[in-house]
């Protein structure tokens, strides 16, 4: 009788274990998308509170904040000022960083590792510093007030993800219909348009997408550099924040929430992130 226990307790402890480690992962995952999401719960129910303060929980519903908030004259300027810079620099930031990850991938020109180091230090680099840096380049050069000052930081801050999306591309790019394309008599320029540049269009609309919504979103760098007349949304938000405290702060911060969502989900869908983030196996 004792060994058949045995057996038993032996034939379920390995059900048990696997519904042990099922709910453990669970509860991992949800306490982790619990984490992600509650902020932005608790941001969307005040920025529906009818009330005049910030103050949760809201005691009832109204979109008036919302109203405000795409009417605010400063808010409406600073949408423009982020759209301008946004569009500007990701125009220079793509192609810019296109050449260096080809550079860096296909030439390895003498230093390459280091170079390639200094293109993705931006990464690493404090915004803090970073903005310092830009605003006393500027003060120097006598153009402070220029929204190129904006222009230039946000080129710097998204060049790195510009270059790995394109990076891992080439890495996925079979090299074989490159030299298939020369075999058949394309000059070098040719086969980079026909062959090579088609095949890196997820790694450039990827190198887009991080532009925008890294532009857009930008605020640490932005805030050292830029004045009422050329701050983005975001520095125009934390300069409201400091001198009112109605709701209209988070009914911005939840359409600035919900248009990032849809600009990322869009974008996965019609290039595939997952064809960006993960480099294939070496052939």
């Amino acid at each position: 009788m004792p060994c058949r226990n045995r057996r038993e307790a032996t034939a379920i402890s390995p059900r048990f274990r696997r519904i042990v480690r099922r709910c453990l992962g669970i509860a991992t995952v949800a306490s982790i998308a619990a984490f992600l999401s509650i902020p932005t719960v608790v941001v969307f129910a005040v920025s529906v509170n009818p009330g005049e303060i910030l103050s949760f929980p809201p005691d009832g519903f109204s979109w008036r904040w919302y109203v405000h908030a795409i009417t605010y004259p400063q808010f409406r300027r600073a949408i423009t000022n982020s759209l301008w810079v946004t569009t500007i620099s990701t125009l220079l930031a793509l192609p810019i960083g296109a050449a260096a990850a080809l550079a860096l991938e296909r030439r390895r020109p003498p230093g390459h590792q280091f170079f390639a180091g200094l293109f993705l230090s931006p990464l690493i680099i404090p915004g803090v510093v970073l903005g310092l840096g830009l605003l006393i380049l500027a003060a120097a050069g006598g153009w402070v007030r220029s929204a190129w000052n904006l222009v230039l930081a946000h080129v710097i801050v998204a060049l790195p993800f510009v270059i790995r999306s394109v990076w891992v591309s080439l890495k996925n790019l079979d090299p074989m219909l490159e030299r298939a394309a020369a075999s058949l008599g394309a000059t070098p320029l040719r086969t980079f348009f026909t062959v090579t540049l088609p095949l890196l269009k997820p790694g450039l609309l990827a190198g887009v997408l991080f532009c925008v919504v890294i532009s857009f979103n930008e605020f640490v760098v932005s805030l050292f550099i830029s004045n009422r007349l050329t701050e983005i949304l975001p520095v125009a938000m934390f300069n409201y924040i400091r001198n009112y405290t109605d709701p209209t702060i988070a009914a911005a911060s939840t359409m600035l929430i919900l248009a990032t969502v849809v600009v990322v989900l869009a974008a996965d869908r019609v290039i595939g992130m997952s064809k960006i983030l993960q480099i294939q196996e070496e052939r």
